[in-house]
Formats: C-alpha cells, structure tokens, sequence
C-alpha cells in the first residue's frame, strides 16, 4: 500500500480538479468559490517589487564580466535580448502558476502536482542548494569590490573568511525579524545601491563614443571571446523570477500584486542594468583585461575621482545586503512550504512566535552558506547556474504538463497564448539551459552529482522516517493546498 504522504495522487492534484470545477461552476453563473486565501496582512505590492529585483539582480554589480567575456556589442545585446528570450517566459511561467497556487513552497508545489513527489523533492533539493550556495557569492562579490580598489589589494583567505562569516551571521540575524522588515527595507537599499550609477552614468554620457559599442573583442583585440563566461555572468545576473513563488504565501493579494510586481521590478532590472552599461561602455577604452567584477569601482575613480569610488563601494555593499536578505527569505520560506507540502519534517515548518519567521529554514539555510563559502566567486556562480538549470527544465516541464493535465483550472492569471505557443515559450529559454549544462567543466559535473544523489538518498530516508514515525510530518491528505490551516504550523 503506498505511502499517503509520498504518493503522486495527493491532495493538491484534487486541489486542482476543484479549480477545474470552479471554472465550469462559473461559465454556468453559479456563485464562484474562492480556493485563494485571504489574509488580513502581508506583503504589499511596493516592498514586492523590490525584493524581487534583489531576489534577481540588485544593480550593475557583478555586471561587468558580461562585458569582459565577449566585449560591450555583445554585452549590450544581451542585456536587450536576454530579458525577451528568458526573463520574460519565467516571470510569466511564475506569474501563472504563483497564483494558481498561492502558497509558500512555489516550484517544489508545481513539480509536486505536476509529476508526483519525487521530482518535486528532487526540484526542491536542486533549487534549494542553488539557493544557498549563491548566498554565499553576495558577501564575495562586496569583497572583490572593496578589494578591486583598497590600498591593500590582495585580501587573505582568512581574512576574507571571517568577514563573510560575520557579514552573513548578521544579515541572517536581521532576516529573522520578517519577510514585511526585509521587504520595506529593499526600498531604500535599492535606491541608495543605485544612486552611484546615476551619479557615473551622468558624468560618462557626455563623453560617450558610440563607435566603442560596437567593439568585439576577437574582431578588435585579436582576443578570444570567453562564451563561458559570457554566459555564466549573463545568466547570473538575469535568473531567479521565480524565487518569490516560495514566499508568495506571504504576499497581500498575490493574484493581483504579483503579476504587477514582476513586470515592474523586469522595468527596474533592465533599466538598472543598461543604462550604466551604456554610457561606460561607451566612454571607456575597450580592455577586456580590465573588465572583471569591481571594474566599475574603478571607473568612478577614472572618471570622477576617488569620491566616486568610495560610491560605488558604498552601494556595492549596500546591493550585497540587499541580496542577500532577499535570497535567505526565499529558501527559507522554499523549507518552510516543503514542511507544509509533507516533504520535509515538521519542524522545518517552525515559525518564530515573536515575528513569525520559518528561523529553522533560516538557520539552515545560513549553516550551509558558510559552509561553501571557502570556494572563490567564479566557482559559485557556475555551480549555482547548473543546478538552477536542472531545476527550470522541471519548471517549464510542469508548466506545460498542468497546462494539458488541467486546462479549465481556475487561473487568477493565465498567459494568453495557447498550448503550441507556451511550448514554443519554453523551448527557446530551455535551449539555454542545455548550453549551460553541456558547457559545464568537470569538477562542476561532480559536485552536481553528489548533491543530486544526496537529494535522492534523503528523500528515501525521509520516505523511512515516515514509515516508522521517527519524525512528524504534516498529513497532506487533511491539508488543501488552497487552504491555510494554522493548526499544522508550530510556532515556539
């Protein structure tokens, strides 16, 4: 006899069938039953475009290795191209499927309804661990910036260790005041992040060269253009839209604010980025030796002198908080639904009783930072991007799959195109995805397999805990989707 807990035909998939139900209820005109909760509090729509530009971006910082990798043509391209072949198809794939199912855990829910709970704990690990490794690079990527333009240019590993150990520990400290705190506090950590590059982009426009635009670096330089890195750096910097579906339980009206907030904090994201690429891009001497994480820092000294510099470092910490904030609340809150979701133990879905925080999911969630935080930069990003890639396959998969499994559902917002074009959406975004995973060097194809194995061993282990009851978990078969019930959240 199968398992309730781990079985493919769950509650959610009935959760579903009553959508559907609800759809035809309503093209009878009879009274509409709402399966979205209603909460008294939660998110506003302002503070929720801003996490989510930290959840995706937080400015130009790290920006500069696109430029370095293939030269400013086709680093201007890709910050115009990139967005319509990518972020557009996932922030709509979000959009969709977020408020069909309003509820924290996000993806891990979709894959769960879609294909059974296997690959949504399978997705969940993946997307988890992609999570929490990149929380490490935001401390790294402030220190190559205060380390691109310190007078003590090489920062020792222990040095830079401790820093990023304290940095995180307090910054986690400060997410467990709550996802409302984090939220408002994106606001003025957005602007004041990006007021440096208002400040340089108005000093380089008026010495802009249009014909520097156009540089190629194997064309001009007689140098190699590093795909690799091209892409890697790209792809770093415009992913993720999907990060606010873990927390979207936590959203005010997230049938209406989150379609809002993702086309809003795209506008954001694409301005922040090309505007500053623009105009140094055009006022610069092309060097691709010179264009590397912390390059805009030196700019501003070129530019406008040593004040400029102290700017951007200013910002560039304040981005890194920023980040970071944004990136510990989605997979703590990624843990926090999984509890609900029955695919983790209980207690994973513990909340604070003083500010209602999951500070298990965040206390894990920094434990393992710290712990991959020894590895350079460079080395995160890459890992980070395989493993989100294996992941968003599963995300497209679940997206068409519900689509042709449910097609009446009742959908707050439904992307309006039909089946052939929503396949078509994900192709084009899902032949990237296989570029990243076939570029990916050895040791990258070792660590993904290990963690992946990791993730299909626990979740065996998890299937046995249950089995003889060693740890509590949430019976989904008493707990709707659509429905909150506070009963099953434990609060200490």
């Amino acid at each position: 006899m199968l398992d309730p807990l781990f079985s493919s035909s769950s509650p959610i998939s009935q959760d579903l069938l009553e959508k559907q139900k609800q759809h035809d209820d309503d093209q009878g005109n009879k009274p509409q039953k709402s399966v979205i909760p209603k909460k008294g509090k939660g998110l506003p729509l302002v503070p929720l475009i801003f996490l989510i530009y930290f959840q995706v971006s937080g400015g130009p910082y790290g920006q500069e290795s696109v430029v370095g990798g293939a030269g400013p043509l086709l680093a201007i391209a890709g910050f115009i191209l990139f967005p319509i072949l990518w972020s557009i198809p996932e922030a709509l794939v979000t959009a969709e499927l977020a408020t069909t199912f309003p509820n924290n855990g996000g993806f891990v829910v979709w894959t769960h309804t879609a294909f059974g709970p296997f690959w949504g704990y399978l997705m969940g690990s993946w997307k988890f661990l992609s999570g929490v490794i990149n929380l490490a690079s935001f401390p790294g990527l402030c220190i190559d910036y205060v380390d691109a333009i310190s007078p003590y240019p090489n920062v020792s590993t222990l040095t830079r260790y401790s820093v990023i150990f304290f940095s995180t520990s307090f910054l986690s400290l400060l997410n467990f005041t709550g996802i409302r705190v984090v939220g408002h506090i994106s606001i003025p950590l957005a602007v004041l992040s990006l007021l440096p590059f208002l400040v340089l982009s108005l000093i380089a426009i008026p010495q802009i060269d249009p014909g520097k635009w156009v540089v190629v670096w194997k064309l001009s330089l007689g140098r190699h253009k590093n795909w690799k890195m091209y892409f890697h750096a790209l792809f770093w910097n415009l992913n993720c839209w999907d990060s606010v579906s873990t927390l979207v339980g936590e959203v005010k009206n997230p049938e209406k604010a989150l379609p809002k907030a993702l086309l809003s904090s795209m506008g954001l994201t694409s301005v922040a980025y090309l505007i500053p690429l623009l105009a140094t891009t055009g006022a610069m001497s092309p060097d691709p030796d010179d264009w590397k994480d912390g390059y805009y820092a030196a700019i501003g000294e070129e530019l406008a002198g040593p004040w400029l510099k102290r700017l951007i470092k200013l910002g560039a910490v304040l981005s890194g908080l920023g980040l970071y904030q944004a990136q510990l609340s989605s997979c703590s809150y990624q843990l926090h639904g999984m509890a609900e979701l029955g695919l983790l133990p209980q207690f994973f879905g513990t909340r604070s009783g003083w500010f209602d925080t999951p500070w298990v999911g965040i206390l894990v969630s920094t434990i393992i930072s710290l712990l991959v935080a020894a590895f350079r930069f460079t080395n995160l990003r890459v890992c980070v991007n395989f493993l989100y890639s294996l992941g968003m396959f599963l995300e497209f998969g679940s997206f068409v799959y519900l689509r042709v499994k449910f097609p009446k559902a009742a959908r707050p917002f439904k992307v309006p195109i039909g089946l052939n074009g929503l396949i078509g959406m994900c192709s084009v975004p899902s032949i990237f995805l296989l570029y990243v995973l076939c570029v990916a060097t050895g040791p990258v194809y070792l660590v993904s397999f290990v963690l992946t194995l990791f993730g299909v061993l626990w979740y065996f282990l998890l299937k046995m805990f249950k089995a003889n009851m060693w740890l509590k978990f949430n019976d989904v078969r008493n707990n709707k989707l659509a429905d909150e019930d506070p009963s099953t959240t434990r609060k200490l």
